[in-house]
């Protein structure tokens, strides 16, 4: 299997070690495809993914479909999605993407977790040209030939294409997730899990006691509940 293909299985592993912060991550994805395009999946795309999401992780149907009530109450408060970058110890680049119906209260824990562990916050896009956005989804493959569907699927900005014996991990530019999520609902293949990830341009290698240090602040970074992804440019060993 490829580097990004066994990338992603260890992220989803570390992801949702923690269940509790998995569902109120994916609710709030969930909240904001609601109130973005209405609460009926059928007709909102980004609803259908974030749902898919959302099985593959076994949250409840409950917790779905609570989550979807609450965001078509107009009482409910909007999730603001707001950028914060910065660097870590040792110098590593970090960004952040929170969705916070308290901005001011966001800043201020994203702010302390880099001072408890020596790091800078800095200002919004000092750090975004280091990562490149892209599109991620994992397929069913079903009875499709991969070499067959990779052509296919380059018309609808498909960059590279990883797999195994029954799945495979498409990667898209992020400005193409629409296209490509179309592009597979025509073509009737399963979507597992979809992501918009930020892929470091280069990677800073680090010792073993660095990394310790570093995810340090990664984990005090991700155990906030208004914090939905943290990227970094750390080489992990």
């Amino acid at each position: 299997m490829g580097r990004i293909f066994e990338k992603r299985k260890h992220k989803m592993f570390a992801r949702f070690a923690k269940m509790a912060k998995t569902f109120t991550r994916i609710g709030k994805e969930i909240a904001m495809a609601a109130k973005q395009g209405g609460g009926d999946p059928n007709t909102n795309p980004r609803l259908r993914l974030v749902i898919q999401n959302a099985k593959a992780v076994n949250m409840p149907k409950a917790n779905i479909d609570a989550a979807i009530k609450r965001a078509t109450n107009k009482d409910m408060k909007d999730f603001e999605e707001v950028v914060y970058e910065g660097y870590g110890p040792h110098g590593i680049a970090l960004v952040i993407e929170t969705a916070t119906d308290n901005p001011t209260r966001t800043v201020a824990n994203i702010r302390n977790c880099f001072s408890k562990t020596e790091g800078t916050l800095g200002k919004t896009g000092s750090l975004d040209f280091m990562f490149d956005r892209k599109a991620i989804f994992e397929i069913e493959l079903g009875p499709n030939n991969v070499e067959e569907l990779e052509l296919e699927l380059i018309d609808y900005g498909l960059e590279d294409i990883e797999h195994d014996e029954n799945k495979a991990v498409i990667t898209a530019p992020f400005n193409e997730f629409g296209n490509m999520q179309k592009a597979l609902e025509e073509k009737k293949i399963t979507v597992l899990s979809s992501d918009k990830e930020r892929v470091p341009n280069t990677y800073k290698d680090v010792t073993p006691q660095q990394q310790v240090e570093i995810q340090k602040l990664i984990d005090l970074l991700e155990d906030d509940d208004d914090v939905q992804n943290v990227f970094h440019n750390m080489r992990e060993i």
